[in-house]
């Protein structure tokens, strides 16, 4: 006991040396801070970093928790459902394995103390429980893994559903890329980043989860044992330790924002170089796009080379503040009712019970103090998770504001820079402003004007009626404006003011110059955007696609490729005028009340061309066709005729009419 009283003024300035520990590393933290700050500043210099700049900071705050109540509502949508099942699940599991890790520190001491006291008979009853334990101990750890595994996989399940909804809904996925200049990489967002907050989310619950419970159900043995001085400072060494790890981590919400960004970036100039192959090499342009594929990817491996020296300084001081400085807070916690043994209950303990009793207390606050550093480094995982939520609601907003018809775009300067621009002035319509009515068999202009995204005014006020049975050919230069008139009469692009009649969506149909080839068989490409249940929905077989093949002369590419039921990359293994012949084939299938052809028999010979164009006229089916093909004319009554300088004439075709033409 002597011996004891004598080490007592040692643990008395070992802590007063801590605290001057922890004083210093109070300045380095500062350091660090900066350290970061300047980091992260170097890092939104660049193109990608500057925008963020624009954005609100990422941080562990009450917009961050405001955000995660958002996303909850979304992962736990009601509360009897599956992931209520699975969080009650690990729940249970997490309190068991405590329980556990008690029951495992006291038989592990009973153990040892058999052995020390050389009874056989308590080792070998203490072993066995040991043994008897080792299935149910190993039940839990694993459901827990499953509980775990399971909530991650449907948090993304019902995360991707979700967005999935939104983005799909209408032309929003349309709008979001050509209209909306707030979210790039889209991809991403959807699949990596929402895969990464679902895990990371996920994780989170486990690792807060777990150290509270263990630092409760540890603190109550220990407060039994050792008083409640012991767990008091352990909680407070929490808290203080927790505020300033959480303070000097800010910065990494914003470096996992700009990480995504950054890789988001090196993907899509990668899949540029896929998409655009083909003119690449003609313009032998390798050079040129090695360039951009590593100013890319530098900036990319530079940023994650400034955040792998940050983490590596945070974890410096990661593993002082929350494992060392932590485990000689325990110790000397620990050490408080052994070395001062004035009234209190070891004062007449003999030299074994002092022994059992700090092997059992010192490995519960050694537990413990583990419990408080994991609850201290959960912090770090939250201002992870601090950026992902901000990714994943940056998106949900923008989802949200464009199913409003809400965008926002960088608008061009209203100065004209050469003679083919339009006069622009600052009273161009507003968005939003022009209305469209549903009424079948007629497409009606009244003062609509033609605006694309960007802010050119095309033209200010477009007038005309079409009915059906009135075929309308559209002509003029490159850039007049006759493709931005499809997608204003197909609602990809607001209208900006006046009265557009037209039929519903289902009633028109639009055929690019190079058709879209879907995923799936052949009998998939002719009937896109329907389904095999939807074409038999409409009382339809393969022999009705079969005439329908033999209207376009495609009946060889059955024998060729396999029947109907075949399946290949048929962007590759279709030519171009094959897949402009199944395209005219989706016209005959969905037999739509006007069709919009847009230079879509170019690859056609004349004589198929103008087989096709009777059939759409025996079955009702107007066209809008923009072509420059004189021998197309004869199927037209109208010609809608843009000069690309904001001025349009539509008029009957008759002889002098084919002059526009010219």
């Amino acid at each position: 006991m002597a011996g004891l009283s004598k080490i007592a003024p040692v643990y008395r300035h070992g802590f007063i040396l801590a605290s001057s520990m922890a004083l210093s590393y109070w300045w380095t933290l500062r350091w660090l801070k900066a350290r970061s700050k300047k980091l992260l500043t170097k890092d939104v210099n660049s193109a990608i970093g500057a925008r963020l700049m624009k954005k609100d900071k990422v941080a562990v705050d009450k917009k961050f928790l405001r955000n995660i109540l958002i996303l909850l509502k979304i992962l736990v949508p009601k509360l009897i459902s599956g992931e209520t099942f699975y969080l009650v699940l690990i729940a249970c599991a997490l309190i068991a394995r405590t329980y556990a890790d008690v029951w495992m520190i006291q038989n592990s001491t009973a153990v040892e103390s058999a052995i020390i006291g050389r009874s056989s008979k308590l080792f070998k009853a203490s072993l066995s429980r040991f043994v008897y334990a080792m299935p149910m101990i190993s039940l839990v750890n694993n459901a827990l893994k499953y509980g775990l595994d399971e909530l991650k996989l449907r948090f993304r399940c019902r995360l991707t559903k979700y967005l999935y909804d939104q983005y799909l809904k209408g032309f929003t996925y349309y709008q979001l890329n050509n209209l909306d200049s707030r979210i790039t990489n889209v991809d991403q967002l959807l699949t990596q980043d929402v895969e990464k907050f679902s895990t990371c989310i996920a994780d989170l619950y486990t690792n807060i989860s777990k150290p509270f419970l263990d630092i409760i159900i540890f603190s109550k043995k220990l407060t039994s044992s050792i008083g409640p001085t012991g767990p008091s400072y352990m909680v407070l060494y929490l808290l203080f330790s927790g505020f300033i790890l959480t303070r000097l981590r800010r910065p990494v919400g914003m470096m996992t924002v700009t990480e995504q960004q950054f890789e988001g970036e090196f993907r899509y100039v990668n899949s540029r170089l896929i998409t655009n192959c083909e003119e690449i090499a003609f313009y032998k342009g390798n050079r040129r796009e090695q360039i951009n594929i590593r100013d890319s990817f530098d900036r990319l491996i530079k940023h994650l080379r400034s955040f792998i020296i940050f983490r590596m300084s945070m974890g410096f001081i990661d593993n002082i503040v929350a494992k060392y400085i932590s485990t000689c807070v325990g110790y000397y916690v620990v050490s408080r009712p052994f070395l001062s043994l004035a009234d209190n209950k070891y004062a007449n303990a003999s030299q074994s019970e002092l022994l059992e009793d700090y092997y059992t207390s010192g490995r519960m606050l050694v537990k413990m103090a583990e419990a408080v550093g994991r609850l201290v480094l959960a912090g770090r995982e939250m201002t992870k998770l601090a950026g992902f939520t901000t990714r994943v609601t940056d998106l949900m907003t923008v989802l949200r504001d464009i199913n409003q018809g809400k965008y926002v775009r960088t608008m061009i300067s209203n100065a004209s820079t050469n003679n083919n621009n339009i006069n622009q002035n600052s009273s161009q319509p507003k968005l939003g402003l022009g209305k469209i009515q549903l009424q079948d068999r007629i497409i009606k202009f009244e003062n609509v004007p033609l605006i694309t995204p960007n802010g050119d005014v095309l033209i200010e006020s477009l007038n005309f009626t079409v009915k059906s049975g009135q075929n309308v050919i559209v002509c003029g230069p490159n850039g007049c404006g006759k493709s931005s008139l499809f997608r204003t009469v197909g609602e990809l692009w607001p209208i900006h003011g006046g009265t557009l009649t037209k039929p519903s969506a289902g009633q028109l149909f639009y055929i690019p110059q190079k058709p879209y080839m879907t995923i799936g068989t052949l009998r998939d490409q002719i009937i896109y955007p329907d389904s095999s249940d939807d074409m038999r929905r409409r009382g339809l077989t393969d022999k009705d696609l079969l005439e329908l093949l033999e209207r376009v002369q495609l009946t060889y590419i059955l024998q060729r490729e396999g029947g109907f039921d075949a399946t290949q990359d048929w962007m590759d293994v279709l030519s171009g005028g094959e897949k402009q012949r199944i395209a005219m084939a989706r016209v005959f299938y969905s037999k739509p009340q006007f069709a919009i052809l847009d230079e879509c028999t170019s690859a056609v010979s004349v004589d198929v061309e103008a087989n096709m164009y009777e059939y759409c006229k025996t079955v009702g089916i107007t066209l809008f066709t923009v072509s420059h093909r004189k021998s197309l004319w004869k199927h037209h009554e109208y010609c809608l005729y843009m000069d690309g300088r904001g001025k349009y004439e539509f008029k009957h075709i008759d002889e002098n009419t084919l002059e526009f033409g010219s």
